[in-house]
């Protein structure tokens, strides 16, 4: 998703300057090509140097504004040259300037004289953070198609105070790029109510034994991650999720649940108000039929595990699913994928299926990438060769909405 595609930094002066070394670097190596431009602030606390060795490329700043050494306005060719742009840090001063459509500096000029989508990463103190002042910028902004946003987290700041204004971490602004990158910034769910199950379910035979599986929560996530990015209200059910995957999906609601039973009760509950829901939650088959609530010592464990069905989700789902409602399920499989896929579609009642290997290498369960075919109750199939989740993701949203 990111070889070749054009991507322009601007950094302005905050602390947080220094975590965009990391960003830079990581796009950098997986082939896009990088450009940064550096307000007089942010060269303060990162050198030019550090940034261009790190995109491979001449740092631009102010300096490079005034001198009459291009064929062209450097602001000119650098908005026209941008697939996509992103402001990280940016800092108070900047926002303010955006907001109000100044022009002062090489990066503000950019901003204008580009029409690709924007991407904010805002970093500050908590109290400039929730200044009304800021506020009403900021939510000026947001009200302007072209801009998006990633973050502020919650978290220690540069001073010590723990609160909100931490600039969103590397990995979090490089995916939302990505995002923007397929999509072009286009918003083509707002509006939508999309509702996604994602990880494993534990069924507990006590407080500390348990039936699970691998999954990691990643491919939800990444459901979650592009219908955000589209605009959509998003609502994530999941199972135990390492919290660090979680951070990319900040500003949606996330329910978190142990047990297929609890995640029974969440599901069947937001369905009703949902226009899509994806099943991408790996849940389990069979539970333990008692669970004790103490730890049962060794010489207590059956040599043979009584065991019960848990209720099939996605099928009662499938019974209460009105005409206007849009219903995706996914079906992990090894040896032949289709035939089991096909069956599921149908007896289910869903409108399409994710039929996806899990016996190849670097795909699948736990893994970041995926493959696999879409099946519409309508007969229509794509195949997808594998890519990132998050491409996966969106490729699927894009198909579900053509049919």
């Amino acid at each position: 998703m990111l070889q070749n595609r054009r991507i322009l930094i601007g950094i302005t002066g905050g602390i947080a300057a220094y975590k965009v070394c990391e960003l830079i670097s990581s796009l950098a190596k997986e082939g896009a090509l990088v450009r940064a431009i550096m307000t007089e602030g942010a060269k303060q606390f990162i050198p030019p140097l550090t940034v261009a060795t790190l995109c491979r490329h001449h740092a631009y700043t102010d300096q490079d504004f005034w001198q009459p050494t291009h064929a062209r306005p450097l602001h000119i060719d650098l908005g026209e040259w941008a697939e996509v742009l992103t402001i990280a840090p940016m800092t108070a001063n900047t926002l303010a300037k955006l907001a109000h459509g100044m022009a002062d500096n090489l990066l503000t000029n950019t901003v204008l004289a580009s029409t690709c989508p924007i991407l904010l990463a805002p970093a500050m103190n908590t109290d400039m953070w929730q200044q009304r002042v800021v506020q009403q910028n900021w939510q000026h902004l947001m009200q302007d198609r072209r801009y998006h946003r990633v973050g502020p987290g919650t978290g220690i700041l540069a001073c010590d105070r723990v609160g909100d204004g931490r600039m969103a971490e590397p990995h979090e602004i490089k995916a939302t790029l990505e995002s923007l990158l397929y999509t072009g910034g286009k918003r083509n769910l707002a509006g939508k109510r999309v509702l996604i199950s994602a990880g494993g379910t534990r069924e507990y035979l006590d407080p500390v034994r348990f039936i699970s599986n691998p999954s990691s929560g990643k491919m939800g996530i990444a459901l979650a991650q592009a219908a955000m990015d589209r605009g959509a209200a998003v609502t994530l059910v999941h199972g135990p999720i390492d919290s660090r995957l979680m951070s990319s999906v900040y500003g949606i609601q996330s329910i978190s649940v142990t047990s297929a039973a609890q995640m029974q009760d969440a599901m069947l509950k937001l369905f009703p108000a949902a226009d899509i829901t994806v099943m991408a939650a790996a849940v389990a088959d069979i539970r333990p039929r008692s669970c004790s609530l103490e730890k049962l010592p060794k010489s207590a464990l059956p040599e043979s595990l009584p065991l019960e069905s848990v209720p099939d989700i996605v099928a009662q789902l499938g019974d209460r699913k009105h005409s206007h409602q849009i219903l995706v399920g996914f079906a992990a499989q090894t040896g032949d994928i289709m035939t089991p896929a096909l069956d599921k579609l149908k007896r289910k009642k869903l409108d399409a299926i994710v039929a996806n290997p899990i016996d190849q290498p670097d795909t699948g369960i736990g893994s970041d990438r995926n493959q696999g075919i879409f099946l519409h109750k309508s007969g229509n199939q794509k195949s997808i060769l594998p890519c990132t989740k998050l491409a996966l993701a969106h490729q699927l949203f894009d198909w579900l909405l053509a049919q």
